[in-house]
């Protein structure tokens, strides 16, 4: 028992108000943007990782504008289940919008292989086929953001409301990231090699919890 002892017992509801906190004294007075700042602050809640406070990029007002689109009911397009599972869908649900993640059906996987591409790439073009504005959150595949960059440039996708593009890895991740930032649309990402689906997720809550006056951070 005595391996416990330096352990701090903390209520369930405090745990979330005091990794913030933590966060918040961590962070001490570093200049985060305010508008940016729950954003930034959940992403390293989600990670404990604060060089998210230097390397996520806000296009201007990215972040109000993402909490704008969610709040009239926008939905979000994933390219991992893994981040689809992420999303608070109660909160996003309540807003009006829904969850969309073509990676598991069988004709992206068929046609995929036909084209010799990703899944993630073919799903990007049924999710151009939707008609209604959407939100894309890409956390695993730098050839989605290629493929959203193909089909707005190419103007067979009309731009997204939002890009959130935080794909980890080594292949083509920083110049895919680069490419989203030159196609002028409201975006947030992840600049160099780090990512995840689990920042997505992160990063779609923390919008939601803005668009819904949510009190947490």
């Amino acid at each position: 028992m005595s391996e416990l002892g330096n352990l701090e017992f903390v209520r369930p509801a405090e745990i979330e108000r005091r990794s913030f906190q933590i966060i918040s004294d961590e962070l001490g007075d570093r200049a985060l943007n305010p508008e940016d700042a729950p954003v930034i602050k959940r992403v390293i809640h989600t990670t404990a990782d604060f060089d998210y406070a230097d390397t996520l990029y806000f296009s201007p007002h990215a972040t109000e504008r993402g909490a704008e689109a969610l709040r009239a009911g926008c939905s979000v397009v994933t390219d991992t289940t893994m981040a689809m599972a992420g999303i608070n869908k109660r909160v996003l649900g309540r807003l009006g919008g829904s969850v969309i993640n073509f990676i598991a059906d069988p004709d992206v996987a068929r046609e995929a292989r036909e084209r010799g591409v990703t899944r993630s790439a073919v799903a990007m073009d049924h999710a151009a086929r939707l008609d209604q504005p959407l939100v894309f959150a890409i956390g695993n595949a730098p050839t989605a953001l290629v493929r959203i960059y193909e089909l707005v440039s190419a103007g067979l996708m009309p731009a997204p409301r939002l890009v959130i593009g935080v794909p980890v890895g080594f292949v083509n991740v920083v110049e895919s990231k680069e490419l989203v930032r030159g196609l002028g649309v409201d975006c947030i990402l992840a600049m160099g090699r780090k990512g995840g689906s689990n920042v997505a997720a992160a990063i779609v809550n923390a919008l939601l919890y803005l668009a819904s006056n949510d009190a947490r951070e």
